[in-house]
């Protein structure tokens, strides 16, 4: 009996973690960046080979960015303020579709294809799974997550002493190892965004989370497009 009610409750536990999480494709609450941040700049990487996987990745149709509108509210108000301080912002990536993440992973699980090893030059690529590098499911397919840099607002590079997608600890927000001059400008971003009420990655220098954001338990799969 009581081999039983474990069994139970095991069952119970895991149909509550299936019905905890939603895939959706109702875009309806979302909205692209540059309806309502009309100085961003973008370099859309998943939507080209130039990034770790050396190829065009499943559900980017076009080099567009989009968010949930509570999210790009806030973003809104982190470009403002760094306008005030001179620069806009560069966008890599924002929602990410399931079908992205999933193109992720088989690429992780074919061996016969390396990808482009400059975005992970001391791993091996099963590393990058393995490591939490990569994960099965992405903050980015809640569509409240984006991945950005700052420009000058003539479009002048910002050096943050790292690339995007860098599998390194070189991308740590308080990686220790480069110079003032880089960590101060890692800071502006990383003010700016967090006031604006986004939290940021240990491991990522780039990649930020609304704190509140709408939909913590949905994951949307339809395309950029």
């Amino acid at each position: 009996m009581k081999k039983l009610v474990t069994t139970l409750v095991w069952m119970v536990c895991c149909l509550g973690f299936v019905f905890a999480e939603t895939i959706s494709t109702d875009k309806s609450d979302f909205a692209q960046i540059g309806t309502v941040i009309d100085d961003a700049a973008y370099d859309i990487r998943y939507y080209s080979p130039n990034n770790f996987t050396g190829h065009k990745i499943n559900g980017y149709k076009a080099p567009r960015a989009y968010m949930t509108k509570k999210a790009l509210a806030a973003l809104a108000k982190a470009a403002e303020d760094l306008r005030a301080q001179g620069y806009r912002l560069l966008i890599w990536d924002a929602y990410r579709p399931q079908k992205a993440v999933d193109d992720f992973v088989a690429w992780i699980n074919d061996p016969n294809n390396p990808g482009d090893k400059t975005f992970y030059p001391k791993l091996e690529k099963s590393d990058l799974l393995a490591g939490d590098y990569i994960m099965a499911k992405s903050g980015h397919t809640r569509g409240s997550t984006v991945d950005l840099t700052i420009i000058t607002k003539d479009g002048g590079f910002v050096d943050m002493g790292g690339t995007f997608d860098l599998f390194s600890e070189i991308s740590h927000p308080d990686y220790k190892k480069i110079s003032k001059k880089q960590k101060k400008n890692r800071k502006i971003l990383r003010d700016a965004m967090v006031n604006a009420g986004f939290k940021p990655l240990d491991s990522e220098w780039w990649h930020f989370t609304l704190k509140d954001e709408p939909y913590s338990d949905t994951y949307f799969n339809f395309d950029v497009e």
